[in-house]
């Protein structure tokens, strides 16, 4: 083989060895590399619910986010839409129209968000549901600086047939507030803008139809029990009445507001409806605790009124029509129990400081040693909705509301009111009220009414994008029309021989909105 022969043997068995040497610590290396774990689904779609649901990591409970940005400019409106002198949102003292007292544009800047978490059990599905933010909304709060007003308007829980916590009250039936107008609705009693307290059992009869029987805090609905002869009903423009409530929302009765807040008994509230794919229909029933405290100023020795029970009734529907536009209408009826009909409770509108307009809404009225006399109201409202395209809707709307007290309580308001005598020929009984003082001519009536009409049309530019203008009239037909010399109220001066008059107002509110899953 000779020497070259013995020398390329060695160079070939060299080189196997290395190449195997290699190999072997290839492998080895290899071995110690981690191996690629398997993707994780850690975010995993439930499809039980709806769009929007996520399955909790390591959970069988489901969770969907949502909220939304609201950003809207008011004329004529404050407080998130209350119509310029209604009772709400810092509105009744903006409806003396001076320079100082008023703002011509309001706005509300609302962040929310809401929880919806559900989960399946052997007794149907757990839902427990939250939705809370913050709020700069103008006339009660200054846009200057960072602080923001927390609110919120539901915190409930769904479990068997029950629902608990604060969510929308089950007398609610159908308005146009919310889906299909911007402005605070006062035509109505309806509380999804609010929320309601509430403890509820719901049994389903199948094919849609359901029964509800629900017991709610009175606090969102109470007009008050005025006692007549402290005081209750002073006749004062942009003055709210005192409450002289009994065991519900009191603790300061017959003298100024209200410091305590339970009850002894709550509204109770039976609900009848039918949702289907053309719409909804319902009735509902409520009673209403409408007693009254003591006679006088608050003293055990006086005496009460008997204890007294309000009463409302109310009916509604909502038809989905061809191509998504939509036609609904709600009826109310009640005596002792008006703010099931209306979320007004008082308000004024000055036209000038010789014309104004007023009236208030109590549950009921007594004086000392008669029985306490219910407020009837009813309401009435209806709106439409038509789609003109994917991007593009318009809603047309209106309502009404009426308020009558009975000869027993006018009777009684005006013993108390300067000028009755004289004006109504009603003699005083008790202490005069300082307030407005009745001239012959007037009407002597509490009794008043009011309405509204509107529209709205909302551009969509993009899904769940917002945009959108109303425009709103309201009327307001006063209470004690005719002639009468007016008070000094705010920064208007005291006038004589005025005239208490119907009046009426334009509004209109701009708003972008942009909306998370609900």
């Amino acid at each position: 083989m000779g020497i070259w022969g013995a020398n390329m043997n060695s160079v070939k068995t060299l080189l196997l060895g290395t190449a195997a040497g290699l190999v072997a610590v290839a492998g080895a290396q290899a071995a110690d590399m981690p191996v690629k774990a398997a993707p994780v689904n850690y975010v995993k779609i439930c499809s039980l619910y709806g769009d929007g649901f996520y399955y909790i990591p390591g959970t069988d409970t489901c969770l969907k986010l949502g909220g939304y940005l609201r950003v809207q400019a008011e004329y004529n409106m404050g407080g998130g839409g209350v119509v310029v002198g209604d009772s709400a949102g810092g509105e009744i003292t903006q409806g003396r129209f001076t320079r100082d007292l008023t703002n011509d544009i309001n706005y509300r800047v609302r962040g929310v968000t809401s929880w919806d978490i559900r989960q399946q059990t052997e007794y149907g599905t757990l839902r427990t549901y939250i939705r809370f933010g913050v709020e700069n909304t103008t006339p009660t709060a200054t846009g200057g600086g960072t602080a923001a007003t927390p609110f919120w308007d539901r915190a409930f829980l769904q479990f068997a047939g029950f629902t608990v916590g604060r969510s929308q009250s089950f007398f609610d039936l159908f308005t146009y507030g919310g889906a299909y107008s911007y402005h605070n609705v006062r035509v109505s009693g309806d509380t999804g803008a609010s929320g309601q307290n509430l403890w509820a059992y719901t049994a389903q009869f199948g094919n849609g139809f359901s029964a509800t029987l629900s017991l709610e805090d009175p606090a969102t609905r109470k007009g008050g029990t005025v006692d007549l002869a402290a005081g209750g009903f002073p006749l004062l423009p942009a003055t709210a009445l005192v409450q002289d409530n009994a065991f519900t929302i009191n603790g300061n009765g017959g003298v100024g507001a209200p410091t305590a807040f339970g009850f002894r008994v709550p509204d109770i509230i039976a609900n009848l409806r039918v949702d289907q794919a053309w719409g909804f229909a319902g009735i509902s029933a409520a009673l209403h605790d409408a007693s009254g405290a003591y006679y006088g100023a608050n003293n055990v020795n006086n005496g009460h009124p008997a204890d007294k029970y309000g009463w409302a009734l109310a009916g509604g529907a909502k038809f989905n029509l061809a191509g998504g536009d939509m036609i609904g209408f709600n009826v109310c009826y009640t005596e002792g129990a008006p703010g099931f009909c209306t979320n007004n409770a008082v308000w004024t509108l000055y036209n000038n400081s010789n014309s104004v307009g007023m009236g208030w809404i109590a549950d009921g009225v007594f004086n000392t040693g008669t029985d306490i006399e219910l407020t009837k109201v009813w309401s009435a409202l209806a709106g439409y909705e038509h789609i003109w395209n994917p991007k593009w809707r318009t809603s047309v709307f209106g309502g009404y509301v009426n308020v009558q007290y009975g000869s027993a309580a006018t009777n009684g308001i005006l013993q108390h009111t300067p000028g009755a005598l004289a004006a109504c020929g009603v003699a005083p009984v008790g202490a005069i009220n300082v307030g407005i003082t009745l001239l012959p001519g007037n009407s002597c009536s509490p009794n008043q009414s009011f309405w509204e009409a509107g529209t709205r049309t909302q551009w969509n530019p993009v899904a769940q994008l917002d945009i959108g203008m109303e425009v709103l009239y309201s009327q307001r037909n006063t209470a004690f029309k005719g002639v009468a010399n007016l008070p000094v109220s705010g920064s208007r001066p005291a006038v004589l021989n005025a005239v208490i008059d119907d009046q009426n107002v334009w509004s209109a509110m701009f708003r972008w909105q942009r909306n998370f899953y609900p």
